[in-house]
């Protein structure tokens, strides 16, 4: 008798492209799934890690097709089921959780209407049993007052919470298959170790069989037991995830590796001070109606400096972007660029103000008009802040192409027609086409894998030295932050709690929240996660559960 409750043999996916011709996303792909059983799947955009992970339900994308290869579940070949048969297996045997779980729930429905749908929908379970079983999910996921949990809407939970929500819907009707899709890539540190700690506490107690789906090595192997790396829709390497951690065999698998383990403290030497104060934030405020979510914020970022700002989600990051470029009037303080006081709105700002300060976004893909061309999302700013001919913008287009490591050829493609990565930096050469003083970057690395988002740092960090831009980077990566950043500024609950040279700010002795940022980034071991629950349970002492911000928040604050 065995355990084994998914095969998947020679999988085969097919895209259909504009021109009619057939492109294969998945190729030969083989691999098989124990109950209790964790499968990393790891690669760099586009390694088909997404595809492979939909097709396990026997779905594909629209547009994309399963051309070829066995799916079986439990013995059976799903793909040779109806689609009624299908439809009843997904869910309720197979279930999927998404990325982002802030656009996978209906704000409009309260969190049990949600949770308790598949159930009731399946037939296992009246609406009052299945609000039973949801509260019971919630309190084995740590969530707060699970009886009531349910009753809040989307909105009125945080980011962390609403994930493991979504973790306690995939599972309402106790699957025994879960595809976990990207699960923690949008969450900080803090709350990554909150979801991570309550998946595998789920799998494991469940024996639920689970497909981990990342581009975080260190992350994929605090919850699988084997992990298959992937490149261009292939199998590059499969094995124990000790193996692929510390005896990768394939160079691709070692680039990978060392990529992700190139995050080393800083040295301990301070970074000289830049060019003079670019822009300089006062006692800055920020609210929305009676809530304060930015209390004295007060830091300065010098010409070709870069500035990193941390902090958990909620912490102001974003807030403070907002109200530097002029899209949130500040609510006492103020902010001087270039050592004059800048007006609070951006319609009061004139257009060299304006085109002085710009913003690289967090997901190209929304902040590209898929309808345009290259040409025309590179040549806009050129036509509007400077007023050139047409020739002298073409040629400048060109030249931004080049700056950004593309070929010129790629002025006649539309978005759609670029990987992530290409389209980040054609993100970037917008931004620099205004030839600004300041560029403000809003996570532009968060949604990248490893690979990717080391050449975009790369890219920053030599147009900063080329142009003498600066840069503002609000990122919850803290590896990240020791790759490019000269400066760093902590934030909580909307105030700079520390500010510093990298080196002192990321050195001992640190402030408790710093120290409880960095102990949370993931390390390239396999006890990384138990080590951590381990301290926080010590501090925590006999506060409660090891799992739960709240608690953590006020250990690591020392209150």
């Amino acid at each position: 008798m065995t355990d084994e409750i998914l095969r998947i043999t020679d999988l085969r996916i097919a895209a259909r492209t504009e021109e009619g011709e057939e492109k294969i996303l998945v190729q030969g792909i083989d691999l098989t799934l124990h109950r209790g059983e964790v499968l990393g799947l790891i690669g760099e955009s586009g390694a088909g890690k997404s595809t492979i992970g939909l097709a396990a339900l026997a779905y594909a994308r629209p547009g994309c097709t399963i051309i070829g290869g066995e799916i079986r579940y439990a013995g059976t070949d799903i793909r040779t089921l109806s689609r009624r048969e299908r439809r009843r297996l997904r869910g309720r045997r197979i279930a999927y959780v998404a990325q982002s779980a802030a656009a996978s729930f209906n704000p409009a429905k309260s969190l049990y209407r949600q949770v308790c749908e598949m159930p009731v929908r399946h037939g296992l379970m009246s609406y009052a049993e299945a609000k039973k079983a949801a509260a019971q999910l919630f309190a084995e996921l740590d969530l707060p007052s699970p009886e009531t949990f349910g009753e809040r809407y989307p909105h009125q939970v945080s980011g962390g919470q609403l994930q493991r929500a979504m973790v306690a819907m995939a599972m309402s009707c106790r699957p025994d298959i879960l595809v976990f899709d990207e699960p923690t890539t949008a969450l900080d540190v803090t709350t990554q170790i909150e979801v991570l700690a309550a998946i595998r506490k789920l799998v494991r107690d469940h024996r639920t069989a689970g497909l981990y789906i990342s581009h975080d090595l260190a992350v994929v192997a605090q919850v699988a037991q084997r992990i298959m790396v992937l490149r261009h829709g292939r199998m590059v390497e499969l094995g124990e995830a000790a193996q692929i951690l510390h005896e990768p065999r394939e160079e691709y698998t070692r680039r990978l590796v060392s990529v992700r383990a190139a995050a080393a403290p800083p040295a301990e030497a301070a970074v000289a001070e830049r060019g003079e104060r670019l822009l300089e934030l006062n006692a800055l405020g920020a609210a929305y109606g009676r809530l304060r979510v930015l209390k004295d914020v007060t830091f300065s970022v010098r010409r070709g400096e870069t500035v990193a700002v941390v902090g958990e989600s909620g912490s102001g990051k974003s807030t403070l972007a907002r109200v530097v470029c002029g899209l949130r009037e500040p609510a006492g303080g103020s902010v001087r660029f270039r050592g004059e006081l800048l007006p609070p709105t951006l319609s009061l700002r004139s257009r060299d103000q304006l085109r002085r300060i710009q913003m690289i976004y967090q997901m190209p893909d929304m902040a590209l008009n898929p309808r345009q061309r290259v040409s025309e999302i590179l040549g806009r700013p050129l036509s509007f802040y400077f007023g050139w001919p047409r020739a002298k913008v073409t040629a400048r287009v060109e030249a931004l192409l080049r700056m950004i490591d593309l070929p010129v050829e790629f002025a006649a493609r539309r978005p759609g027609e670029l990987s992530g990565g290409q389209k980040q930096r054609l993100c970037i050469a917008r931004a620099l086409a205004a030839e600004p003083d300041l560029v403000i970057c809003d996570e532009v690395t968060s949604a990248l894998d490893p690979l990717v988002a080391e050449e975009i740092l790369k890219l920053l960090g030599r147009l900063r030295d080329e142009t003498g831009v600066a840069y503002l980077f609000i990122t919850h990566d803290l590896g990240t932050v020791r790759r490019i950043a000269d400066r760093v500024a902590v934030m909580l609950q909307g105030a700079v709690v520390a500010e510093g040279p990298l080196a002192q700010v990321f050195s001992p002795p640190y402030h408790p929240y710093t120290e409880a940022l960095l102990a949370s980034v993931p390390e390239m071991r396999l006890d990384w996660l138990d080590d951590t629950l381990r301290r926080r349970a010590g501090r925590q002492g006999a506060e409660g559960p090891v799992i739960g911000a709240a608690a953590a928040d006020r250990f690591a604050l020392g209150t």
